[in-house]
C-alpha cells in the first residue's frame, strides 16, 4: 500500500481518537499527506499526543458539526481520499447526550459529504460506522451488508442513519451510473467489529477498564459478562480500510458499497471469556459481576465477512489470543515507561504487516491494489 498511499492528500476526520490516531499513524508510515480534522484529544492519556503525530501531519482542531469551517478546510486542502471516522462513539455516553451523538453521527457526516460533494479533489470517501448500526436480531447468524439498518439506543441508530444517509449519497449525488460522466466519487461505507488495542482510555469499554482496574490493583466490575461481541485487533479493520481505499481508487465504482470487516466466527466470544484471557496474559487481576445495568445494550452481534473475504481478499490476521496479547504489551510497555511508544507502535504495525506476507493476504503482496 506504501506505493499507493505515498504523496495522496488523505483527510482523515476523528484523527484524534483511538482509531484515528492509529490511522493517521499508518497512513503517515506510508507516506500520504495526511491532514486532520478533530476535536481537541478525547481521552488523557492520549494516544495521539503519545504518539506525537500533530508534528507529523497537518492537525487541525475543528467539529465536524460546523459545516462552515469543514468546507473551509476542504476547500484549502483538497484532499483526494477522505476517511470519516468523527462521531460519538459511545452507546452508554448516546443515552445521556443523545442530541450531541444524533447532532456529531448525522449531521457531522452529511457535512462531511457536503464538503466533499463540493471539492472536485475528491475521489474516495470512506464513511467508518459500526456493527451496531443494523437492525439487531439477537441473531446467531452474522450481519450481512445489505441486511436493513436499526439501532436500538441512539448511538447505533445514529450510525445507521449514517449509513443511510451513504446510501442516499451514493444514489443521489454519486451515483455509479453517472461515474465519470457528472462525477468522479466513490463512496463507501465500513462496519468493523469490537476493536482492540493499544492507547484507547475510553470509557465505558472493556479493555481500558481493565487495564485502568489491573494497573491499580483494584478489583474490576463488569456488567455484561454474557454479552457477545466480535472482538478484532485495531489494525485488523484499518487494512481493510486503506486496502478498499486503494481497490476504489484503482479498480473503480464497483467498490463503492458496504463492507464488514469483523473477525472470524471462533473469535466472537463473551465478554467474560475475553476477560479472563486479559488476566492470564496480564499476570494478575480480580474482577467480579455487576449486572444492575438499567440501560439496553446488545447482548449478540455477530458480522459476516464474506464478501470482504471474496471480493477484496481481505482477512483477518491476528486470532483473539494474539490480538489481546498484542494490546496487553503495548499497555505494559507504556506504564513501564521504559521505551520510545511512536517506534513501539510502529514496530507492531510492521509484525502486523510481516504476519499478512507470511499469510499471502492480498493487500500485503500487491501494491495500490493493482
Amino acid at each position: 500500500m506504501k506505493e499507493f498511499y505515498k504523496g495522496k492528500k488523505v483527510l482523515v476526520t476523528g484523527h484524534t481518537g483511538f482509531k484515528g490516531s492509529w490511522l493517521t499513524l499508518w497512513l503517515n508510515e506510508l507516506g500520504a499527506d495526511v491532514i486532520g480534522y478533530s476535536l481537541e484529544t478525547p481521552t488523557n492519556p492520549s494516544l495521539f499526543k503519545i504518539l506525537r503525530l500533530n508534528k507529523k501531519i497537518t492537525h487541525i482542531i475543528g467539529d465536524v458539526r460546523d459545516e462552515k469551517k469543514i468546507k473551509k478546510i476542504f476547500k484549502k486542502y483538497k484532499p483526494e481520499i477522505v476517511f470519516h471516522l468523527a462521531a460519538q462513539p459511545l452507546v452508554r455516553y448516546s443515552y445521556k447526550y443523545p442530541r450531541l451523538t444524533y447532532e456529531t453521527n448525522i449531521m457531522g457526516t452529511v457535512n462531511t459529504f457536503e464538503a466533499a460533494r463540493e471539492t472536485k479533489s475528491v475521489k474516495v470517501i470512506i464513511n467508518i460506522t459500526t456493527d451496531k448500526c443494523y437492525k439487531n436480531k439477537e441473531s446467531i447468524v452474522g450481519y450481512e451488508e445489505n441486511d436493513p439498518m436499526g439501532g436500538y439506543d441512539p448511538y447505533s441508530s445514529s450510525k445507521g442513519c449514517s449509513e443511510l444517509i451513504t446510501s442516499a449519497y451514493r444514489n443521489s449525488f454519486f451515483n455509479p451510473k453517472d461515474f465519470k460522466e457528472k462525477h468522479n466519487v466513490i463512496i463507501s461505507s465500513v462496519r468493523a467489529g469490537n476493536v482492540i488495542g493499544g492507547g484507547d482510555w475510553a470509557e465505558d469499554r472493556l479493555i481500558p477498564d481493565c487495564i485502568r482496574a489491573l494497573t491499580k490493583n483494584e478489583t474490576l466490575i463488569i456488567r455484561s459478562p454474557n454479552a457477545v461481541r466480535p472482538w478484532q485487533y485495531v489494525l485488523e479493520p484499518l487494512s481493510g480500510y486503506l486496502h478498499l481505499g486503494s481497490v476504489m481508487w484503482n479498480k473503480g465504482i464497483k467498490y463503492g458499497q458496504a463492507w464488514n470487516f469483523g473477525p472470524e466466527n471462533k473469535d466472537i466470544l463473551k465478554v467474560e471469556e475475553v476477560l479472563k484471557k486479559v488476566i492470564t496474559i496480564f499476570g494478575k487481576g480480580n474482577y467480579k459481576v455487576k449486572e444492575e445495568n438499567k440501560l439496553h445494550e446488545t447482548k449478540l452481534l455477530m458480522l459476516n465477512i464474506k464478501k470482504a473475504k471474496d471480493l477484496l481478499k481481505w482477512r483477518p490476521i491476528y486470532n483473539v489470543n494474539e490480538s489481546i496479547k498484542k494490546t496487553i504489551e503495548w499497555y505494559r510497555n507504556y506504564y513501564n515507561n521504559s521505551i520510545d511508544m511512536n517506534d513501539y507502535s510502529l514496530n507492531q504495525i510492521k509484525q502486523y504487516i510481516n504476519k499478512a506476507i507470511e499469510k499471502g493476504v492480498e493487500w500485503a503482496k500487491n501494491k495500490g491494489g493493482k
